[in-house]
């Protein structure tokens, strides 16, 4: 089967859903003149530093969120765990961070369609009971104090 698309689209048979992926645009370009991702897009990017003992549970979190924030409208949900730590060029990011070594450094970013639409589905997300039931303070796998969280725009895209 091959499926194209432009725009994020769920992949159905007889109604059902194939899966739980979307189908949304990809990064590559096959000519100069190829249809290409509106420049206007905006990423809301974030940091946060997890006890490492807890990443399972940060990961299960993540699915929910990833699921949530692609049913809403996002382009790119992604979650990253901190895997070549030892950099020699700037700043690392446990240091950045202040981590400790039983702490895993996360780095994770959402893509929208524009700074408008980000806003719109950031206020239905916070609303989703997926993600209420979630944001016990008290449940869960990191302190909010560890986290960092802000709004970009993109200033060249590749």
């Amino acid at each position: 089967m091959y499926v194209t698309a432009l725009g994020v689209y769920e992949l159905t048979i007889n109604g059902e859903p194939v899966g739980d992926e979307y189908l949304a645009p990809g990064w590559t370009s096959t000519s100069p003149h190829a249809l290409r991702r509106s420049t206007m897009a905006y990423v809301d990017g974030f940091v946060i530093v997890i006890p490492t003992k807890n990443l399972a549970m940060y990961k299960k979190m993540a699915k929910i969120g990833a699921k949530v924030w692609r049913e809403l409208g996002a382009l790119e949900y992604r979650e990253c765990s901190g895997d070549d730590m030892k950099v020699k060029m700037g700043v690392p990011f446990p240091k950045l961070a202040r981590a400790k070594p039983s702490e895993t450094v996360i780095f994770s970013w959402i893509v929208y369609k524009s700074k408008a639409e980000r806003n719109k589905i950031n206020a239905k997300v916070m609303k989703d009971p997926r993600i209420a039931a979630m944001c016990d303070p008290e449940n869960m796998p990191f302190g909010m104090d560890r986290f960092s969280y802000g709004g970009f725009k993109i200033m060249v895209e590749g």
